[in-house]
């Protein structure tokens, strides 16, 4: 991952994150020498959000199938995540 200083955006803008993706998925921003940000085109992030949410499906239904679910009412849940809400200091 090619690391990109801020002071580099600043001077350059955003011409430097166009030409430190032209070969790589991301780059990183630095500020005062330490990896602060990353960046991305808008279709990597894309990508990984997709990523992101068929895991969760997948994670999903893997509860369902080991029965690691609850089914109740609304009214039920509700009463549920209240009385959990009563129990957070």
């Amino acid at each position: 991952m090619q690391i990109l200083s801020a002071n580099e955006l600043k001077t350059v803008g955003v011409g430097a994150i166009t030409r430190a993706l032209e070969h790589e998925r991301e780059a990183g921003v630095s500020v005062r020498g330490r990896l602060a940000y990353v960046v991305m085109a808008a279709e990597e992030f894309q990508r990984l959000r997709d990523l992101e949410l068929e895991l969760a499906l997948l994670e999903t239904r893997a509860d369902v199938a080991a029965g690691r679910c609850i089914e109740e009412s609304v009214d039920d849940h509700l009463v549920r995540l209240d009385a959990m809400a009563s129990e957070v200091p």
